[in-house]
């Protein structure tokens, strides 16, 4: 059973820059889609990447796009969300997941929360002068 940690999150100024981690045990990432994801108080989860391993590629929504970077180190199974230019509209809390890397992105959509299966307890990012 795979589970997820992350860690990372905390208080950022607007235009400030943070790496949020994600530990993974129980199984490896490498043949999983990864994602991150968001929630804001009184919003729906949002997906903000996705790494796709069947199509060896990212998804990236345009709210973020340019400033959010998703990475991935197999060799120490943790995957990454590099943000940089941070905005106060960043402010949520951030969820690493990870689903059926033969499908997400692929026939799926990559960025539906539904269609991931394991969830990380989530970390808070606030972005406030």
């Amino acid at each position: 059973q795979l589970q997820l940690v992350e860690s990372g999150g905390g208080l950022v100024q607007p235009g400030g820059s943070l790496r949020l981690s994600c530990a993974a045990s129980g199984a490896t990432l490498e043949h999983y889609a990864i994602a991150w994801f968001r929630q804001a108080p009184g919003k729906e989860r949002e997906g903000v990447s996705c790494f796709s391993p069947t199509l060896g590629r990212t998804f990236y929504p345009d709210s973020v796009k340019g400033r959010f970077t998703i990475s991935t180190n197999n060799a120490n199974n943790m995957m990454y969300l590099q943000m940089n230019s941070l905005k106060p509209e960043d402010t949520a809390i951030y969820y690493c997941a990870a689903g059926d890397g033969r499908v997400i992105g692929a026939v799926v959509p990559a960025l539906d929360p539904n269609e991931y299966d394991y969830w990380g307890q989530g970390t808070q990012l606030t972005v406030s002068s």
